[in-house]
């Protein structure tokens, strides 16, 4: 519990940047933002999430009947609150495997699951990137975002290489793995141990893959329309307020801020999110207008998936189970 303070600290200064940034000028521009516009965006939400569990089912193949769609939606609900409330989404993995497992789905089974989830993300950037590098040979780009958009690019490519490096050479990293665990004094048998656990993700890995491919188109199609809509609500926030921003630059905005926050390892990349998109975003549309887009943008995408997601996820996690995910995740 003494780590949960800093998430509140991190919460209020995060929301401390817009104001500082907009003054009272924002003020007046989230008073006169349309109140219909609310509810529009938290059922845009509300829709990712049935996506999500959608996918989350598609993904399991014939362990889908294990859980259904209800199960699926809270399973989604608790797994995005920990990923928000916890350092880097650290706790997000964890407790999908948990929730998992306890519906009989082997641990190897559940972290092939993340990781194909994880693939699709990155497969779905990368071609979103693909299109913006494209619109921005029609377009003028300044400077700055031409090099964020191409480190993007280039970390991007360097995770998906790093993947594949894995699964093709996976017999040289557990060696390697294994001189460099002996050197750093790590006992024969946990050595083994962990050669086990990573030989049974891959093979849990390789089934995934092995789904029927209309299974993993759907899958994708699914992951396409999810950012698609959670990507959406920035652009119409900045609608609201009366600025004219086109939705491909405000997909890169997102994009780069929620990068630059996962880097900070800060939970839900709170103020390091807010300062990289305000600094995207001012230039465009004046720091009042920026700051209050921002200041509904992310309590639509980050303190509503805290404020809905508590709830499930206490009621799905439990007492033992939630401190068992804390020791893994600060220890």
């Amino acid at each position: 519990m003494k780590r949960w303070p800093w998430l509140a600290i991190g919460i209020l200064v995060a929301v401390l940047i817009p104001l500082w940034l907009g003054g009272s000028d924002m003020l007046g521009r989230l008073q006169r933002f349309p109140a219909g516009l609310w509810p529009v965006m938290f059922a845009m939400i509300g829709l990712c999430w049935c996506i999500n569990a959608l996918r989350l089912r598609l993904l399991l193949g014939n362990l889908a009947g294990r859980l259904n769609l209800r199960r699926c939606l809270g399973t989604v609900m608790a797994t995005e609150f920990a990923i928000c409330a916890t350092p880097g989404g650290s706790g997000g993995p964890l407790t999908l495997l948990a929730l998992l497992g306890r519906h009989g789905v082997r641990p190897a089974r559940a972290s092939a699951v993340f990781a194909m989830d994880q693939l699709s993300d990155l497969a779905f950037f990368l071609c979103a990137l693909a299109g913006i590098f494209l619109y921005a040979l029609f377009h003028h780009l300044n400077h700055s975002l031409q090099w964020l958009l191409m480190l993007s690019g280039l970390l991007m490519l360097g995770g998906l290489a790093l993947g594949i490096a894995l699964v093709r050479w996976h017999r040289q990293v557990i060696r390697g793995n294994g001189k460099l665990l002996r050197m750093m004094g790590v006992s024969k048998h946990k050595r083994r141990r962990w050669a086990r656990k990573l030989l049974h993700f891959l093979a849990a890995f390789k089934d995934t893959c092995a789904l029927p491919r209309s299974t993993l188109l759907k899958a994708f199609a699914l992951t396409c329309l999810h950012w698609g809509v959670r990507y959406s609500v920035l652009y119409m926030a900045l609608q609201g307020l009366g600025a004219d921003v086109r939705w491909a630059w405000t997909f890169l905005i997102q994009m780069l801020s929620l990068s630059a926050g996962q880097f900070s390892l800060l939970p839900g990349g709170a103020g390091a999110a807010e300062l990289t998109s305000a600094a995207l975003l001012a230039p465009m549309v004046g720091k009042s207008t920026a700051a209050a887009a921002i200041l509904i943008w992310r309590v639509v995408t980050y303190y509503f998936y805290l404020l809905a997601g508590a709830p499930v996820f206490a009621a799905m996690v439990g007492g033992p189970l939630l401190r068992r995910i804390k020791q893994r995740v600060y220890r």
